[in-house]
């Protein structure tokens, strides 16, 4: 009796786990997120080609000391250094994978840091998004709450 608990309880979860990554479109909203103390909202879309985008639309502090717009500063292609931080995309071109029941085929983009990482996105039990980037064999995850 305790081993079918144990062989149910990872299926149970399992399933629970797998329910909003089982259609493409459930990544489509609007996602608030914490990076280190800063809050934001980002807005995933669906595009034409039906990838998927996601860009930043609010940030908490959006402004320096000085009164003036942040800027993505630390970008890797310096035509998008000009871009204020709260339209910066953090990813295009996602694709949605039904075999895996997941989301990848592209990069994240880190303005923190200035750099750009392969994504993997699904959502955890509690309908969290779970965003895991990856670069030379080191992943970290962030987590974003669906709003909208």
């Amino acid at each position: 009796m305790l081993i079918a608990l144990f062989l149910l309880v990872p299926f149970v979860s399992t399933t629970a786990q797998n329910a909003l990554n089982n259609k493409a479109d459930n990544i489509v909203g609007t996602y608030s997120g914490k990076q280190g103390s800063d809050r934001f909202k980002a807005k995933i879309e669906k595009m034409a080609d039906a990838t998927y985008r996601c860009r930043v639309i609010w940030l908490e502090h959006d402004k320096d000391a000085d009164g003036n717009k942040i800027l993505d500063r630390k970008n890797p292609d310096k035509k998008l250094r000009s871009t204020p931080a709260d339209r910066i995309v953090i990813f295009s071109g996602l694709k949605y994978d039904s075999k895996n029941h997941r989301w990848n085929g592209t990069k994240i983009y880190d303005p923190q840091r200035g750099i750009r990482a392969n994504l993997v996105a699904d959502f955890c039990d509690d309908g969290r998004l779970r965003l895991k980037g990856s670069l030379m064999g080191i992943s970290e995850s962030v987590y974003w709450k669906k709003i909208d």
